[in-house]
């Protein structure tokens, strides 16, 4: 009998847990309900690469894509940096790569949420867990919506 109580408490457990979004659903909601189409934003890309000394980026986007990407040192990215900011260039960007990391692609992955648009703010990835140097830090700040 005691095993069927837990059991029914496991499943009732499971139940719950079901059909309730995820912190990151929830915030990537907030995101897609505040309507930004165009916005600008320094994002800080913190990891053992040779880029690492020019961050943060200024990223200005508008309709989804990107109007322009620029070291804040105004220095130039070469194309081939820009391919790997790629996957960090839009905030629909960042959410989507999130959601892989979270969903097996890291071993460890912590956001903190902007409260009012629900973009990542802060997030540590540590793809895994037991190496060095596969690390990597976001950091979205002066976030500004456009006209």
């Amino acid at each position: 009998m005691r095993k069927f109580i837990y059991i029914f408490i496991a499943l009732a457990l499971a139940a719950c847990s079901m059909g309730n979004p995820s912190e990151l659903e929830r915030n990537q909601q907030k995101w897609q309900d505040s309507g930004i189409s165009h916005y600008r934003f320094s994002l800080f890309i913190g990891c053992f690469c040779v880029f690492s000394q020019d961050m943060p980026l200024n990223i200005e986007v508008q309709d989804g894509k990107v109007v322009s990407m620029e070291y804040q040192s105004g220095k130039t990215i070469e194309e081939g940096n820009r391919e790997l900011f790629r996957r960090y260039e839009t905030i629909d960007q960042i959410f989507s790569e999130l959601e892989k990391d979270i969903n097996g692609e890291a071993d460890d992955v912590v956001v903190a949420y902007e409260s009012k648009y629900g973009y990542p703010a802060q997030v540590n990835i540590d793809f895994v867990k037991d190496a060095t140097d596969d690390e990597i830090t976001l950091n979205i700040s002066a976030f500004e919506k456009l006209p």
